[in-house]
């Protein structure tokens, strides 16, 4: 294992060789609400775009608003001109998640380095969670609507379905416990239809196939939250796991993602006791499709400092202060013994006892509570087998929000806010 010191983009360089050839990167956060993660997050992915041809970058967001703000970075015909515009439209709480101004760098770089390369090799920006059911429905509303006024009976079943519940589509789900209320075969007719569409060149056919792979495990989605456990989160990331590999096929044989989300996702559930309550997640599914040498985890984490989040589900975010990280923890080992801000690269050689071992690491969603600091928040972790890197920051500070118009969301994510 090597441990080196960060202070700047050029010391990702152990990073870049030790992710060489691989087809997938994925950066984690433990929070959603810190600038030091998405900072060093996106220093690192400008690297990878610039000096490794990576080909897109893969968020856990929801496909319309990353379609807008991917149609900006590439200077698509009909874009917005200025990505920090389209980030601003953000509105599905927690809008800061990615209308932030770390986001917002991020990708006014991302416009300008695209901008002097053909279209065919602008790097992209998209979507891969499972929310945006009426959003995604609008989308291939209009789309087809213009293209295909035909096909648009299928979009216009689905529709019908799911009116009856409104925006709070988790009706739905209770609903179709009970009695007939499914709308699966319309969704299926319509996923039908729109793969037909795909088969079409044109980047704008592909989305609206995306679009109804959204609608489609939506439905899935929603029926399986009110349930309760785990099978809501495997839903989840199935979806956004098929995402990736959609994405991949796509841009071709040759491409390669960086995938932004939450340790809880990019960390391999295998490595924690996520697996023991039967749930699965996106980074432990690319090891299993891809192989683990196509494949780099990088998780982050810190010992204490401040982070935007909320008191419970919908309510304002808050500037919290992050109490530093409980004894025994891996963030308290990590205090005691690195620098302020540290990159630690894995290798099968070196397996240090904390690294073999099991640890509680800490994980703060969009609902955090600082006084559960010691009975909860942290995930028990085999560090080494969970993540093939690791970046470290000591004290950290809370991320920086746009200005957004906030819509009501779903119900809590299970676990909380992750």
């Amino acid at each position: 294992m090597l441990v080196h010191q960060l202070g700047g983009p050029g010391d990702f360089d152990p990073l870049l060789e030790r992710i060489g050839s691989a087809r997938v990167v994925m950066l984690g956060e433990a929070s959603h609400g810190t600038h030091d993660y998405y900072r060093l997050r996106e220093q690192l992915t400008r690297r990878l775009i610039a000096e490794q041809g990576f080909s897109f970058v893969a968020v856990e967001g929801d496909w319309p608003d990353c379609d807008r703000v991917h149609r900006s970075v590439t200077a698509m015909p009909g874009g917005i001109v200025d990505p920090l515009a389209a980030l601003e439209r953000f509105e599905r709480w927690p809008t800061w998640m990615w209308a932030n101004g770390e986001v917002a760098q991020f990708c006014m770089w991302l416009r300008t380095w695209n901008l002097d390369r053909p279209e065919s090799g602008r790097a992209g920006f998209h979507g891969l969670d499972v929310y945006s059911l009426w959003e995604s429905m609008q989308a291939i509303f209009d789309y087809l609507g213009e293209e295909e006024p035909a096909t648009l009976e299928a979009a216009q079943e689905a529709y019908r379905c799911f009116e009856p519940y409104g925006r709070r589509i988790e009706e739905y789900g209770v609903a179709s416990r009970f009695v007939s209320a499914r709308c699966e075969e319309e969704v299926v007719r319509l996923l039908a239809r729109m793969r037909e569409h795909a088969a079409a060149d044109g980047p704008d056919s592909f989305s609206m196939w995306q679009n109804a792979e959204v609608v489609a495990r939506a439905e899935r989605y929603y029926r399986a939250m009110v349930g309760g456990g785990p099978q809501s989160w495997n839903v989840r990331d199935t979806h956004m796991a098929d995402t990736l590999d959609r994405l991949l096929d796509h841009y071709g044989p040759e491409s390669k993602a960086v995938v932004w989300a939450h340790n809880t996702h990019i960390g391999d559930a295998r490595a924690t006791d996520m697996a023991d309550d039967g749930m699965i997640n996106i980074g432990q599914l690319a090891r299993e499709r891809l192989g683990d040498d196509n494949v780099v985890l990088v998780g982050f984490g810190c010992y204490q400092g401040n982070v935007i989040a909320a008191s419970r589900w919908g309510a304002p975010l808050e500037v919290m202060a992050v109490p530093p990280a409980r004894p025994g923890s891996l963030e308290h080992r990590f205090h005691e013994s690195l620098p302020e801000q540290a990159l630690l690269v894995f290798d099968a050689a070196e397996r240090p006892d904390w690294l073999t071992g099991t640890l509680d690491h800490r994980a703060i969603g969009v609902v955090y509570d600082p006084s559960f600091e010691q009975w909860g928040n942290y995930v028990p972790t085999r560090l080494g087998e969970r993540y093939d890197a690791f970046v470290w920051c000591d004290e950290t500070t809370a991320l920086k929000p746009l200005p957004a118009t906030t819509m009501p969301g779903e119900l809590e994510t299970y676990p909380a806010g992750v």
